[in-house]
């Protein structure tokens, strides 16, 4: 399964990303900075979605279940006429809800299709191939677009917290990769920028961590010191006891997923994924840090 593969091979657990367990209600948004899809990408979504019923349907849905569908896993009406601007089918519908929806949205429905596409493929008997030869590699390059709104890696979770000289080039580095579209080679020294943040943000409150102080331990530190300094809200301080987990689980991957060792890399979509949490992490604590100034 698509999602499954993404989250479990990695061992991340998910940060600020929607998921599309049933039990969820999804506050459908607009967003203006959501990207416009590409007709080739648009062409890619639509021949996924041609197996098994053919060009301009999606999947195995009649219009009853694709209703049932969306308004079950993600409180959607896809019979809303905002979603029919571009014609009434059920393949103009998806495309123009996938183009109108916020990112982490867009991407939840697309992994929920995938899945179900794959489930269609394992248990089809007497049911010709599909039409189009579509790769898992590019529909996840397709979700990772939709997800993040651009092909381009944000660097902007990496600063110069200090001055050093070795900080300066890890950084570039890391930038160079990014900027490559390699965040699977970015994973390595991604994880030493982090002991050094967290190593450095202990410091400054006058305590100090072992050379060989885990990653996690140390972001455990951290959020002990916060919590000394002052009262959490209770977002915070959840957010914070959840880094501890996706830092420990980012041990795991510098280990035997980078090329700190001699290790199969990450696929690139799944470094991708796992680099934007990360990211979204380094950018919480430099809010919850400008938060300690301005008290």
């Amino acid at each position: 399964m698509l999602n499954s593969k993404i989250v479990h091979n990695c061992n991340i657990p998910l940060v600020g990303r929607a998921c599309y367990a049933t039990s969820e209600t999804y506050q459908f948004a607009y967003n203006s900075l959501m990207p416009k899809l590409k007709r080739s990408q648009i062409r890619l979504l639509e021949e996924a979605m041609a197996f098994p019923n053919g060009w301009g349907y999606v999947l195995d849905f009649s219009d009853r279940t694709i209703a049932e569908f969306f308004e079950d896993e993600f409180r959607i009406d896809i019979d809303d006429p905002k979603f029919s601007e571009n014609g009434t089918s059920k393949r103009n519908r998806l495309t123009t809800l996938i183009t109108l929806a916020d990112g982490a949205t867009g991407a939840s429905i697309l992994r929920a299709l995938w899945e179900r596409r794959e489930g269609l493929l394992s248990r089809r008997v007497g049911v010709q191939e599909p039409q189009f030869d579509i790769s898992k590699e590019d529909f996840l390059k397709l979700i990772g677009y939709v997800e993040t709104g651009t092909d381009v890696i944000n660097t902007d979770a990496l600063e110069p917290f200090a001055r050093d000289r070795t900080l300066d080039e890890l950084i570039r580095d890391i930038e160079r990769d990014l900027q490559a579209n390699k965040p699977e080679a970015a994973m390595d020294h991604l994880h030493t920028y982090c002991m050094k943040k967290f190593a450095h943000l202990l410091s400054t409150r006058g305590i100090t961590c072992g050379d060989n102080e885990a990653l996690h331990a140390r972001v455990g530190k951290y959020r002990k010191a916060i919590a000394d300094e002052r009262d959490l809200s209770d977002f915070t301080d959840r957010a914070l006891k959840s880094a501890i987990s996706l830092f420990d689980a980012f041990n795991d991957i510098r280990n035997n997923k980078s090329f700190a060792h001699d290790n199969i890399i990450l696929e690139p979509e799944e470094a991708r994924y796992v680099y934007e949490q990360i990211r979204a992490m380094l950018i919480f604590i430099r809010a919850v840090e400008a938060g300690r100034y301005e008290e």
